[in-house]
């Protein structure tokens, strides 16, 4: 039993894995991988906060932020009333029907327009702004990064850097 123990620790050394070091030749280690991804994801995280830190909006930025939320209601309402108009008041959603019929179609195409043009924008703003209230919560102060790598630390202290 000794010699084979002998033999094990001369093959393998003394408690480190050959066989894993050696793959680490040719795969990447995934434990340490996931580590290098998760130090970049959170100082992108900790960039990404400082950029976008400022003060709130003011009173007029909520005002127009208040008015800026009443098409979405709206249109939705509006939407409902119609079927509510047909089923109360025939007649009157009839002609409101023929008198939606006769716009042109050029203008119905203007209108698809802005109101594309409108929520395409205000979605793209508010990702931003949420995004930006991410980064806000998510504030890590920026830490130097310390390179895992011994030969770059190496190169860096040999330039002054």
């Amino acid at each position: 039993m000794g010699l084979i123990n002998g033999l094990m620790q001369f093959l393998f050394g003394d408690g480190r894995n050959i066989v894993a070091e050696t793959a680490e030749v040719f795969r990447e280690n995934t434990e340490k991988g996931a580590v290098r991804a998760a130090d970049a994801r959170a100082d992108s995280l900790a960039q990404f906060a400082t950029e976008f830190a400022h003060a709130r909006s003011g009173l007029f930025d909520r005002f127009v932020d208040g008015i800026n939320r009443l098409p979405r209601p709206a249109l939705a309402l509006g939407t409902i009333w119609l079927f509510v108009m047909a089923m109360v008041q025939p007649d009157a959603f009839a002609k409101g029907m023929t008198g939606l019929a006769l716009v042109p179609e050029p203008l119905w195409w203007l209108m698809g327009a802005i109101v594309s043009f409108y929520f395409g924008a205000r979605h793209q703003s508010k990702a931003f702004a949420f995004q930006t209230h991410v980064a806000r919560t998510l504030a890590v102060t920026p830490t130097a990064a310390k390179p895992d790598n011994p030969a770059l630390a190496e190169w860096q202290a040999r330039d002054g850097q």
